[in-house]
């Protein structure tokens, strides 16, 4: 895992190697073992590349260092930066081998640079594993910079008006290019106070893009072109009948994905929850690996809020070398500014704060890390998963105007206790599948949304990509593309990078493997949701090797108090920040409707937490990055 950054310029405006580095040096977190650079210039003289790289050193560590030089057999000269792992590397190596290609390391970066100067950009689609790379083509004078299917590294674009482009990991080194402004765009706004993250490939910056998932971008001339080089099974397959064992299946293709990311040079472990997930993880892990796995745990100090004896559970079961991290509730906050300065955005969820905590306290230890990520948007763990295959049915049997009347003053009436029915309810509203997708873990629909913002902020368009399935899809197979085209690149796989790289560990997902996701889309829906039992496969395939209590645990995750805060110790510092003199957002709101959203919750009426942090949080950023509104 690394930190990249470059640009395609032209020639005589280029900035020079300082430049480079101050972009670079913004990331240092992302590579603390290293540093390298490379500019170079066309064929013609009229345009510049530049390659930036910072290093976290995991595989070959004496001769892995970037960027990296390949001579392809015909002469070409190829240069790459790569951040990220291509677990597959090992089988590629031995086909490019016999296709005549020589190897001077033993790293997947040498792998990724022959197999593009072999196949091309398309090599993208042979790679398995997690990659953002820029490589530069010197006789060609042709950059091309490429992002793994699901999107678990990243890559931002800054374009530039007089053609060509900067990129990198991270927005904070954009920021650090010349040229290069911290400027609000005000249009993404309303997406993200209704998704609680800005889709893709908006940014909260005007100007700066992210590179979408499964994409190639290439730069020849000054003219940018991308282009798509795999879209999520759940979108094309059509699902077969579950011939065999799909189990046993979809069992072994999880372990070889374990497996082949325990391949490294460094010290590694697994974040372990307690939660069926890490669990099953670990248990794999357990099974192939030869000294006890290192995990790691955290919790409140407060008992109520603390699942360490979930994870103390699997760690006996499993005999690992297991290291808890139990943080104080009350000391939490003290850590968001930082943390919305590694995001480069509002901290979405307050449980970041903890999973960097954890990450630093596993670098004293470890270099990486596997965890249970994606698990729920690959084999459909949400309640929103159940929920949605029964939408078509409630519609048909309660009319929009039943629904209005009847059902929902009763919904709006229950206690914060019942939220989850209360989310149901609201999902089930909206008659489109495009509406109902937000509702499931938005903050505010359209109507309170547009009570809350004042007039004349129009929001961004949205790329369509999330919406686009084949022809038939089942809604649970359209709800879950959603996820994994949207809601996972542009929220949890963004946030979990930034909160692990942030402590210069690197973080990895077998359940995001997508051999396993095609596997997975291949069988039927009733391979996921089963008699109301959600992530079928993974519980069937578990029951013999975990407790019952950890398989039959319903979903918790990582619950931060801040409904209480914002009621007691916080009520006065939220007041100040959201509708004080120095507040930078207040001028986004209609002064009435905030005060009543602050109201019901210091009254105990309504439970906003999950509006109030969204909306603190993006004050925080704002003032964070001197943003004027």
């Amino acid at each position: 895992m690394c930190g990249i950054a470059g640009w395609y310029l032209p020639a005589g405006s280029a900035p020079g190697a300082a430049a480079l580095k101050a972009m670079t040096d913004r990331i240092a977190h992302r590579g603390p073992d290293g540093e390298g650079a490379l500019l170079a210039t066309s064929p013609d003289g009229a345009w510049q590349g530049a390659l930036g790289h910072r290093r976290l050193a995991i595989i070959d560590l004496s001769t892995g260092d970037q960027p990296m030089h390949y001579t392809a057999p015909d002469g070409r000269r190829l240069s790459i930066v790569f951040n990220g792992e291509v677990y597959n590397f090992q089988a590629l190596r031995t086909e490019l081998a016999a296709l005549g290609h020589a190897f001077r390391t033993t790293s997947d970066t040498e792998v990724v640079l022959a197999a593009h100067a072999e196949w091309g950009p398309g090599s993208a689609e042979r790679l398995r594993g997690m990659f953002a790379h820029i490589i530069w083509e010197h006789e060609q004078g042709r950059m091309t910079v490429v992002r793994d299917r699901f999107g678990k590294k990243p890559v931002f674009l800054a374009r530039r008006p007089e053609g060509g482009f900067y990129c990198a990991s991270e927005i904070k080194a954009l920021l650090s290019a010349p040229g290069v402004e911290a400027r609000l765009d005000r249009s993404v706004l309303p997406h993200y106070l209704n998704y609680r993250y800005v889709p893709g490939p908006h940014t909260f910056f005007e100007g700066i893009e992210k590179l979408p998932p499964a994409s190639i971008a290439v730069c020849e001339g000054g003219e940018v072109t991308v282009s798509r080089y795999w879209t999520t099974p759940d979108s094309r397959v059509e699902p077969r009948a579950a011939g065999g064992d799909p189990v046993a299946a979809f069992m072994d293709k999880l372990q070889e994905a374990v497996s082949l990311r325990m391949i490294a040079d460094v010290p590694f472990g697994a974040f372990l929850s307690g939660g069926i997930d890490s669990s099953a993880i670990v248990a794999l892990m357990s099974r192939v690996s030869g000294p006890p796995v290192n995990t790691f745990s955290v919790g409140f100090a407060e008992g109520e809020y603390s699942e360490l004896g979930y994870a103390r559970q699997i760690a006996g079961q499993f005999g690992t070398r297991h290291h808890e991290l139990e943080v104080s509730a009350d000391t939490l906050m003290d850590w968001l500014p930082e943390l919305i300065g590694f995001r480069d955005a509002p901290v979405a969820e307050p449980s970041d704060i903890p999973i960097h905590l954890l990450s630093a306290e596993a670098r004293k230890s470890v270099k990486m890390v596997l965890t249970g990520e994606g698990s729920d948007e690959i084999l459909a763990g949400y309640p929103k998963h159940r929920a949605e295959r029964h939408a078509a049915r409630y519609h048909a049997l309660m009319p929009g105007v039943l629904h209005e009347g009847l059902v929902r003053p009763v919904v709006a009436a229950l206690p914060y206790r019942f939220r989850r029915i209360k989310t149901l309810f609201d999902s089930l509203s909206e008659r489109d599948v495009r509406d109902r997708f937000p509702r499931w873990f938005g903050v505010l629909g359209p109507k309170a949304l547009a009570r809350l913002l004042k007039a004349g902020i129009e929001p961004a368009g949205l790329d369509p990509t999330p919406f686009e399935v084949r022809e038939g899809a089942s809604p649970l197979r359209r709800l879950q593309h959603f996820d994994q085209t949207s809601w996972l690149p542009d929220n949890l796989l963004e946030r979990g990078d930034r909160m692990t790289m942030a402590a210069s560990i690197e973080a990895r997902m077998p359940f995001m493997d997508h051999e396993l996701a095609e596997l997975v889309a291949s069988l039927p829906d009733d391979c996921r949701i089963r008699g109301g039992e959600d992530k079928w496969l993974l519980r069937e395939g578990m029951r013999r090797i975990l407790p019952r209590e950890i398989l039959e645990r319903p979903k918790v995750g990582f619950r931060v108090p801040v409904n209480e805060w914002f009621r007691t110790t916080m009520r006065d510092w939220v007041r100040d920040h959201l509708a004080g003199a120095d507040s930078r957002s207040a001028v986004f709101y209609e002064g009435t409707e905030l005060a009543r959203i602050l109201d019901d919750h210091e009254q105990g009426r309504q439970n906003h937490e999950k509006l109030i942090w969204t909306l603190v949080t993006l004050e925080l950023f704002l003032r964070r990055y001197a943003l004027n509104p």
